[in-house]
């Protein structure tokens, strides 16, 4: 049901993407990771807006991707019926709930690809971006061994300027581990290479905009 409602969005709003994202999609090694994933899977990204998902779901389209999303957008109505069709997971992050853990490891052990915005929430005016990670996609990428794709995202939406989107090289965690330390403090090591890897990504989005525009 969740894979055949994704394909019924993705035909029917195809047209519209087109007009309001208009996605150009870079690639920092596209013979190692395109846009088509294989296997299980953990997307992580910066968080620019709450269309990121939308666009993601047009830019990797051989996959059903099931993010995770804050409990915000679950209290409106519509929207909420919306996401739990598509295959949200929902994530309450004022509860102290972690229910969304076994259902992401469930979707990973199936082969499904899991997507997840570590930073939470969206930065604040100000704020440095990205903002620090929280060690959710650490913590399932250890435990299910999947692969984590890093993807990053200029937020240029609705407007002249072209979103463009930067898919960049699979990661896998086990690597990122260092000997002698907790796993309390691996996970926190994990989740900070893991943001440096996607602010790397970000200055080669970045980079690639300032050269097309010479």
């Amino acid at each position: 049901m969740i894979a055949l409602f994704n394909w019924f969005v993705k035909i029917t709003g195809w047209p519209a993407q087109l007009l309001c994202f208009r996605t150009k999609i870079l690639y920092e090694d596209r013979r190692v990771q395109g846009r088509h994933i294989d296997g299980r899977a953990i997307i992580i990204s910066n968080h620019t807006s709450v269309f990121d998902y939308a666009v993601y779901l047009f830019v990797f389209w051989t996959r059903t991707l099931r993010f995770q999303m804050a409990e915000v957008l679950y209290e409106k109505p519509l929207l909420g019926w919306f996401l739990r069709l598509l295959g949200g997971i929902r994530v309450d992050r004022n509860a102290h709930d972690f229910g969304f853990l076994p259902k992401s490891l469930s979707i990973l052990s199936r082969g499904g690809v899991v997507g997840i915005f570590p930073e939470s929430r969206l930065p604040r005016p100000g704020e440095k971006r990205p903002l620090p990670f929280k060690v959710s996609a650490a913590l399932l990428a250890l435990e299910s061994g999947a692969k984590i794709v890093p993807v990053v995202t200029n937020g240029s939406y609705f407007c002249r300027k072209r979103a463009r989107v930067l898919i960049g090289k699979p990661i896998h965690a086990a690597e990122l581990l260092e000997e002698g330390v907790t796993e309390k403090e691996n996970l926190a090591i994990v989740s900070e290479r893991l943001r440096e890897r996607i602010v790397a990504l970000e200055k080669l989005l970045y980079g690639t905009e300032t050269n097309e525009s010479r």
